[in-house]
């Protein structure tokens, strides 16, 4: 059966391993927010799509200063986290958790990094897209 193309079913492609998005077979645009029209022509002729997973970070951004759900975690002011949006080798682009790198001295991280897509670190109960150092 088709999986519908919304939310759910993206965040149920990463806990199987699959970065996902959709691709409009009218005009061949990408993207990774699943929908189901295309952004670009307005087509409903879209289908599944599987990124590589791999990309570069455009910008980024450590938190300190952090939600409840992120405090529970353990992160805070003596333990920060990054967010980034990263251009994906496709091309999109998409707003994404950065693991693996030293959020406490963001000299470190540079945009233009290379990055992939972090699967160890997405919790099947709650998935987040995130992306590592390549």
């Amino acid at each position: 059966m088709p999986r519908e193309f919304n939310s759910d079913s993206f965040y149920t492609f990463l806990t199987e391993g699959k970065f996902m998005g959709i691709q409009c077979n009218q005009c061949t645009q990408l993207s990774v927010e699943p929908r189901i029209l295309c952004s670009n022509c307005h087509s409903k002729d879209i289908e599944w799509y599987e990124f590589n997973g791999t990309g570069y970070l455009s910008t980024f951004t450590c938190i300190s200063i952090v939600p409840a759900r992120m405090e529970q975690q353990g992160y805070g002011r003596n333990n920060p986290y990054c967010s980034g949006v990263v251009t994906l080798t496709e091309g999109p682009r998409i707003s994404a958790r950065l693991s693996n790198v030293d959020a406490s001295n963001p000299e470190t991280i540079k945009s233009g990094m290379s990055l992939k897509i972090d699967f160890d670190n997405i919790d099947t109960n709650s998935p987040i897209l995130t992306f590592c150092p390549d």
